[in-house]
C-alpha cells in the first residue's frame, strides 16, 4: 500500500517499492552486511543475494495507522557481532526512512537469514 500525503501544493504518492528501496539502501550501507535476501524463498532461491534493483524483494513494508514498519531480510558477515549489525541496521533505516520521508517509523524488523564468510 502506497503511502498518500496531502499538500498546499497537491498530493504525493509514495510506493512501497520507492520505501523498500531507501530502506535496502540502507541496509546495504551498514557494516558487517553481506547482502539482502529475498522474503520468499521458495520462489526466489535459498539465500540468494540481491542487487540494488531487487530491494523491494527484501524488505516489506507495513504502513500503519501510526507509522512505518519494515522487516528486512539479511546475511551478515563471519565472525560479526549479529546484535550490534541489527541494532545499528535499526537505527539507519528508521533514520533515513523518518528524514527522507517524515513519517513515524514505530518498527524495524531484522531477520537474519544466514552468515557468510567473505573472501580475502
Amino acid at each position: 500500500m502506497a503511502i498518500n500525503k496531502n499538500t498546499s501544493l497537491g498530493s504525493i504518492n509514495i510506493s512501497d517499492q520507492a520505501i523498500a528501496a531507501l530502506a535496502g539502501g540502507a541496509v546495504n550501507e551498514s557494516y558487517g552486511v553481506v547482502g539482502m535476501v529475498s522474503t520468499q524463498v521458495l520462489k526466489d532461491g535459498l539465500n540468494e543475494l540481491l542487487g540494488k534493483e531487487d530491494y523491494s524483494k527484501g524488505v516489506v513494508v507495513e504502513n500503519k495507522d501510526n507509522g512505518l514498519t519494515i522487516d528486512v531480510y539479511i546475511i551478515v558477515a563471519y565472525g560479526i557481532n549479529i546484535s550490534e549489525v541489527t541494532k545499528e541496521i535499526q537505527k539507519k533505516v528508521k533514520y533515513t526512512l523518518e528524514k527522507a520521508l517524515g513519517m513515524d517509523v514505530t518498527g524495524v524488523n531484522v531477520f537474519v537469514q544466514g552468515i557468510k564468510v567473505v573472501g580475502e
